[in-house]
């Protein structure tokens, strides 16, 4: 039998899940490796394969036997395993007879612990064949699948009925059911193209047997590669580009296993509405790429894609382009009847729309936003009539006809409605850019209106949510509260916006008018906020360390935090970092373990290593001062560094708890001085070696 073989499954049955079918092919893909990881068995390579009605797995050089081990149980400690006479003992022949074996066959195993007695026993490996079905089948149910269902009379669930299992090891089909279905060689191909059974002579032959004989791609990725492909040269012959984005191409993907393009058309007219209205449209509702011109504005074109080569193509166009009209009228109807009314008339309107039971309605919302926004654009010295103006218009455009059509676009027509309106350019566009960052690692607010609203709204949102007691747990976060967190840092320090966020919290809180605990509510907000950016922190590639020295000092600006932190990270680089840390470690297990308070006074120092380190500290105090003023941390521990040849001599020479009060009480507060200047930027001492 050969050492290794090839190993081929496939799923195939209904139309799966599109927007779910790349986790589903994943999720597979892992829990098959995870079961051969766990059966000792070795692999090559692995891939996943999924089409709209497939999911398969390809393993390349798998083991075909498991290798033999020896198994060892251990029993009772050697003094127990005898008795007073010397014979074995009831606990020693019991564990004999647990392990199958006489007494004779045990062995003895010393350790610097004690010694044992052990059974060991030859296991031959098993069959690689034998223990794939078991793995598969696991792996099938720990699909995150949230609803299954049964088909026909079996009492086999799925996401989809299944109607087919490939099983191959090597050429050889390893025989079994899975889901009900017997396993075998044959896939099916294409459901118009190529219909019958494809048989799958061995794993290799997969892809290309069912490209060939099949018209299916199997290939998630090269699908994708295809329909971008041929999207942008559909667009081309029209003389534009295809707008693609990353989600809608994989669903399209997991839509199609032939994808053919389709070139539509519509009215130009409809050109005159906002473009993300039309891209909407197309993109949510039809499943269709958007056609640009070179300057980024639209087309009335869009590419569609048919799963099947038709031999009627204009049928297909035609159908489409009679499909998006209605949308697209639907759209303009929304557009004119929204602009009937603006979003100033729309504010009184908020007062009958409950944003949450304890904190009232989005007019209430409203008005706590914009006093915030205020105090934000004061601290700030910006435009507080401008931020007070938008935080009054920013929820207006959730009650018009086009965001309860769209809710992806609330924001977006609070821009385009706005600026009809004749609002200035900045609230206009902080209308949109309060939602900013949007998703992880998108673009925050470019506009200081926006970044205040988008500040003020995330923090009331925060505090709110928090005072009601709906705190996240686990997975439950409905209100998104960890996004919006993360918005809140991001915004601050990647903008670099000097702000104390333990203030605004506080200032958010003050505006609440239910009952709470509005310190304990306080504390929990600060603690969620500060877990927030450790997580933002070492996603940056700080270590846990380096975060926990700034943390320790308090610094309530995550932009201040995080220079700090920046700080850290370049003084652990230099070569006194190591002996600094250490000796900050040293110095604070000294003034903990003092039995009376440390003084701030320095008295009489007598040894020549101690007068040093005073004079070089009371130097270095004095030179970070207007370096700490500038928030020039790195520079200010830079310059601390010079301590190290002096702090190493002080303790090489002077014993710190002399029996002479007065001496060890001036020596501590030498200390105490020392430390404070590290802990003006971090604890230092907290630095792992």
């Amino acid at each position: 039998m050969s050492l290794s073989n090839d190993l081929l499954f496939e799923l195939g049955g209904e139309e799966l899940p599109p927007q779910s079918l790349k986790k589903l092919s994943q999720s597979l893909l892992d829990g098959m490796l995870a079961g051969l990881q766990e059966a000792g068995l070795n692999y090559q390579e692995a891939k996943a394969y999924a089409t709209p009605r497939r999911l398969a797995v390809l393993i390349r050089g798998l083991d075909s036997q498991q290798a033999d081990k020896v198994v060892e149980k251990r029993g009772p400690a050697i003094q127990a395993a005898y008795d007073a006479e010397g014979k074995p003992s009831k606990a020693a022949l019991g564990f004999a007879s647990s392990c199958g074996a006489s007494f004779d066959q045990l062995e003895r195993l010393e350790t610097d612990k004690g010694a044992w007695l052990i059974f060991k026993q030859a296991v031959q490996g098993q069959a690689t064949s034998g223990l794939i079905p078991d793995i598969i089948r696991k792996s099938l149910a720990q699909l995150p699948i949230a609803k299954r269902m049964r088909w026909g009379s079996s009492e086999h669930e799925f996401v989809r009925p299944v109607h087919s299992i490939v099983l191959l090891f090597g050429t050889t089909v390893i025989d079994c059911e899975i889901l009900g279905i017997k396993s075998g060689r044959d896939s099916f191909g294409h459901r118009f193209h190529a219909p019958g059974a494809i048989s799958i002579a061995e794993p290799n032959d997969y892809a290309e047997a069912l490209l060939q004989q099949g018209k299916v791609v199997v290939d998630f990725e090269q699908r994708m590669d295809t329909i971008r492909a041929a999207a942008n040269a559909a667009a081309a012959h029209v003389g534009g580009n295809a707008h693609i984005e990353a989600d809608l191409l994989e669903e399209v993907a997991a839509l199609n296993e032939w994808p053919v393009p389709v070139i539509g058309n519509f009215d130009a007219r409809f050109l005159e509405l906002p473009q993300e209205v039309l891209i909407t449209t197309m993109q949510a509702n039809q499943k269709y790429f958007p056609v640009k011109n070179a300057q980024g504005g639209l087309l009335p074109h869009f590419i569609t894609f048919a799963n099947i080569e038709s031999k009627n193509p204009d049928a297909i166009r035609q159908g489409n382009e009679r499909v998006v009209l209605p949308r697209l009228v639907d759209a303009e109807f929304f557009w004119k009847q929204d602009r009937k009314q603006s979003l100033a008339d729309r504010v009184e309107n908020l007062k009958s729309i409950v944003f949450q039971k304890d904190l009232g309605t989005l007019f209430d919302k409203t008005e706590r936003v914009a006093a915030l926004a205020g105090q934000i654009a004061t601290a700030l010295n910006q435009d507080v009539g401008a931020a007070q103006r938008a935080a009054l218009l920013a929820k207006t455009d959730l009650i018009t006809n086009m965001v309860g059509e769209f809710a992806n676009l609330q924001g977006t027509m609070g821009r385009y409605y706005a600026a009809a309106d004749g609002e200035p350019a900045a609230v206009a566009l902080a209308l949109e850019e309060q939602y900013f960052p949007k998703q992880s690692g998108g673009a925050t607010p470019s506009s200081k209106t926006g970044q205040i609203l988008a500040l003020a709204e995330k923090i009331d949102t925060l505090c709110g949510i928090f005072s009601a007691g709906l705190i996240p747990t686990g997975d439950k976060d409905p209100y998104a509260l960890r996004r919006a967190t993360i918005g809140i840092l991001r915004i601050l320090i990647e903008n670099q916006i000097a702000l104390d966020v333990v203030s605004l919290v506080e200032s958010a809180l003050a505006q609440f008018k239910h009952s709470f605990n509005a310190a304990e509510t306080r504390q929990r907000v600060v603690d969620f906020i500060f877990d927030r950016l450790k997580g933002y922190c070492l996603d940056q590639g700080f270590g846990n360390d380096e975060f926990e020295a700034v943390l320790a000092v308090g610094p309530t600006q995550p932009l201040d935090f995080m220079r700090r932190l920046q700080a850290v990270k370049t003084f652990r680089q230099l070569p006194e970092a190591e002996s600094l840390a250490a000796a900050n470690k040293r110095i604070i297990n000294i003034l903990k373990k003092s039995e009376q308070p440390v003084s701030d006074q320095i008295g009489t120092l007598v040894e020549t290593a101690e007068k040093q380190l005073l004079a070089t500290a009371e130097a270095s105090s004095a030179a970070i001062l207007p370096l700490l003023h500038e928030q020039n941390y790195t520079q200010a521990l830079s310059r601390l560094a010079e301590l190290r040849d002096t702090v190493d001599a002080f303790f090489d020479q002077v014993m710190v708890n002399t029996d002479d009060l007065t001496l060890r009480n001036s020596r501590l507060a030498l200390l105490a001085m020392l430390s404070n200047q590290f802990l003006k930027i971090a604890d230092i001492s907290k630095l792992q070696s």
